[in-house]
């Protein structure tokens, strides 16, 4: 095309119909391409166009065109032809005399200069006509449509009042010229570059935000998916939700229009750049890895790029990657801990009873009984005391399914390699937990609300205890929450959770009947004659259909 132009936009329906009806229509059928008269007549044939109400409020109609270009005689088609240009074929530009393809390159500069959208209306072909520096341009101007007086009026009609001080705004841009400023309207409309750029750099910057945004968006539904057909957590699924609607209002400071002008698919020499693993997934958890990767991946480059348009937009995509870093390992936690308690439904809590003899009976017993976890929670104990009692739990679980968790006391769980720790609202946070244990020991937290439920899913808990359900005869509080909570939780948290609280074999059904098939009990098991039988009943319970 001529001056080394290529198209960088599309066209509005408006302006492909008024091409389409001139080619179809011209009466010198033989010719090979548009002229720019006769495309000013399919601008006028556009009745209730912009261009078309500009032209005639300068007394501009087709008689009038038709007597100064007496060759550009329309004639009508019949019927309704089909498109007869394809704007998506390459050969689409060559349709257009040199005149026009220079009024083409010259309106997507000057768009591009004023930040409008990248799509070319009648108002911006008109403009593009009387700017060149050809026949029917000149003709245009002496006709008082001068390209200043046509720009103030688009401009204004886009919401850009342009004060006399703006003149860089009216004029038209330099021929070929490297410079073009695309900060014009930096400080007045969001979403334009805020630094020098050349239309070309400015093309290259829209691409990269349009990838990286239709990867992260992409990215982020498959997680979305996966979190909601297969986890089935709606409080993460809502999470996700919230960061898809942040990552859109954020995307809006660039105007939708401008990213799809400057979309190059066919062109795009990614497209052809694979790696034999990008075709390898070896199950759902590398699924998950892979899109958090695009996800996170494309969210950085719309944070480093963004800059170049609204540093505010910016913010916001690097606070929507560090919240995916937390809903990562949220749902990384929630996704392993289902595995790891998949078959864990009754969670026996006891003390070091009163010898370590008595001890090791309580637990073989509750080993035999087929009990999932055994918590150690003993505040009588001193401490060297405690972790004997911890020490040979380790060892008369080692070998079993049982698993062994530590109360409170992250240094004992680490001295005695416990499986797990748990702790309250008042103890340790599961940060500081994690700091202390290391990556692989499981951390319970201890939850009263649906919003500390909330909050442990996110600190990284691997599993939650809910509660107090009913009144205990192990431990008092102020509050019980009761069935109410259990319910709220089994609603919208997959994290493997235990009700707690006073619960028996009286009233566990009423828990199964919340949501719950995984209880935490004490003294329902421990406080009985025989305790196998109390675990195996309980455990039944759970499991009955």
């Amino acid at each position: 095309m001529a001056n080394g132009f290529r198209l960088g936009a599309d066209f509005t329906p408006g302006v492909v119909r008024v091409f389409d009806w001139t080619w179809n229509r011209t009466k010198r059928r033989d010719q090979s391409r548009l002229e720019a008269a006769t495309v000013l007549l399919g601008l006028l044939a556009e009745s209730e166009c912009r261009a078309a109400s500009l032209l005639s409020r300068h007394g501009i109609d087709a008689g009038v065109v038709q007597g100064r270009w007496p060759d550009a005689v329309i004639e009508p088609a019949p019927g309704n032809l089909p498109l007869a240009i394809d704007f998506q074929a390459p050969e689409a530009m060559d349709r257009f005399s040199l005149e026009l393809q220079e009024s083409l390159r010259l309106t997507t500069v000057w768009m591009a200069q004023n930040c409008l959208p990248l799509e070319i209306a009648t108002e911006h072909l008109l403009w593009g006509l009387a700017a060149a520096e050809h026949e029917l341009g000149a003709w245009l101007r002496e006709k008082g449509l001068s390209p200043e007086t046509l720009a103030e009026e688009i401009l204004a009609f886009y919401g850009k009042p342009v004060a006399a001080a703006d003149a860089e705004a009216l004029s038209m841009p330099e021929d070929d010229s490297p410079q073009v400023s695309f900060a014009t309207w930096d400080q007045r409309r969001p979403g334009s570059l805020t630094h020098q750029e050349t239309p070309g750099d400015a093309i290259a910057v829209l691409r990269v935000i349009d990838a990286a945004a239709n990867r992260g968006r992409e990215g982020l539904r498959v997680i979305e998916d996966y979190v909601r057909f297969a986890l089935d957590d709606r409080h993460l699924t809502e999470r996700l939700k919230e960061l898809r609607h942040g990552m859109t209002t954020a995307l809006k400071r660039v105007p939708g229009s401008s990213r799809l002008a400057a979309r190059e698919t066919q062109a795009d020499v990614g497209t052809f750049v694979t790696t034999e693993t990008e075709s390898i997934r070896h199950d759902a958890r590398s699924v998950l890895g892979a899109n958090f990767g695009r996800w996170q991946e494309a969210l950085r480059s719309l944070e480093e790029f963004g800059k170049l348009f609204d540093p505010e937009m910016a913010a916001e995509f690097e606070q929507i990657r560090y919240q995916s870093y937390t809903l990562h390992r949220a749902i990384e936690n929630t996704r392993s801990s289902l595995q790891r308690l998949e078959q864990a439904s009754l969670y026996v809590l006891i003390d070091g009873a009163e010898s370590l003899e008595a001890f090791e009976s309580m637990v073989e017993d509750l080993i035999v009984a087929g009990v999932d976890l055994l918590q150690l929670r003993d505040k009588r104990l001193g401490d060297r005391e405690l972790l004997g009692r911890a020490r040979r739990l380790r060892e008369l679980t080692e070998e079993g399914s049982t698993r062994f968790v530590m109360n409170d006391r992250a240094d004992l769980a680490i001295l005695a390699r416990a499986d797990g720790v748990h702790v309250g609202q008042e103890e340790l946070s599961v940060k500081e937990v994690r700091s202390l244990v290391g990556p692989e020991m499981m951390i319970g937290v201890s939850t009263h609300s649906i919003e500390q439920a909330r909050a442990a899913v996110l600190d990284g808990a691997d599993y939650i205890g809910v509660g107090p359900t009913f009144e205990s005869e192990t431990k008092s509080f102020d509050h019980y929450p009761g069935v109410p909570l259990l319910r709220e939780v089994a609603a919208e948290i997959r994290l493997p959770a235990f009700a707690i609280g006073g619960i028996t074999l009286e009233n566990v059904e009423e828990v199964r009947g919340a949501g719950f098939g995984r209880v935490a009990v004490s003294s329902a098991v421990t406080g009985v004659e025989n305790a196998t039988e109390a675990a195996v009943r309980m455990k039944a319970a759970l499991r009955k259909k």
